[in-house]
């Protein structure tokens, strides 16, 4: 019967979970498409030409982009700036109570079930090693990461990219000479079913669950701007 496998042979492939543009691109994405499905099924509703309808798509498409770019740039550096108050406030306790701190630490771990004199000593091992005691104190104090913080730029060129991607299916039979309104929902629909399933191949759900899931909401979302939309419409005329 074979042993053990040696420990350099057991490596875990995880996804990456901490540079944040998975989120953003998966919302810029879905954003993109719901927001644009919603918007010309509102003005199509509303009986609105044919130029007036690609133009209205186009226009959110360039606002809600930005719109996406910036708030996601925003967040992510406020996040971090956040996070950086907190690691310089930690660093400072570090110096100013070595002993307070590793007893702190010593603490959470007793509190999970480490044997105490165990928890104490590795505490006061770790207090010797200021980077890493760093690093340690902040990851169970705060629950993050400090070496692995998302980046802004990142998750704004994701959001903005994939809002715009998203926000251009809906659009494209008007683009390529077909401009029938119920085409360009069915093709929005098929960009929402196919977006949630290629979500699910991060998340682990089933593609079918995921995709269908998307696809009643964008189609929810559509349904109520077009009943606004041609509301609206017939009460102008």
């Amino acid at each position: 019967m074979p042993g053990p496998l040696p420990a350099a042979a057991h490596r875990d492939h995880h996804a990456d979970v901490s540079g944040g543009w998975l989120r953003a691109a998966t919302f810029g994405a879905m954003d993109g498409l719901v927001t644009n499905i919603a918007l010309i099924a509102g003005v199509g509703g509303g009986g609105v030409a044919d130029r007036t309808l690609v133009l209205t798509g186009v226009a959110g498409l360039v606002a809600g982009a930005v719109s996406m770019g910036l708030g996601e740039f925003t967040s992510v550096r406020a996040q971090n700036e956040q996070i950086a108050a907190e690691v310089a406030k930690e660093r400072r306790e570090l110096e100013r109570f070595p002993d307070a701190e590793a007893a702190e630490i010593a603490g959470v771990w007793i509190a999970r079930g480490l044997p105490a004199a165990l928890a104490h000593q590795v505490a006061d091992v770790l207090k010797r090693n200021p980077a890493e005691a760093l690093r340690v104190h902040v990851r169970e104090e705060l629950g993050v990461d400090p070496d692995a913080r998302p980046s802004p730029w990142t998750a704004a060129t994701s959001s903005f990219a994939c809002f715009s991607v998203g926000a251009l299916v809906p659009l494209l039979p008007y683009l390529v000479g077909l401009p029938h309104l119920w085409l360009a929902l069915a093709v929005g629909g098929l960009g929402l079913f196919a977006a949630g399933a290629l979500v699910a191949r991060f998340t682990g759900r089933s593609p079918w669950g995921s995709g269908v899931r998307q696809l009643v909401l964008g189609a929810a979302a559509a349904g109520a701007t077009y009943a606004i939309g041609a509301w609206i419409g017939v009460g102008a005329a």
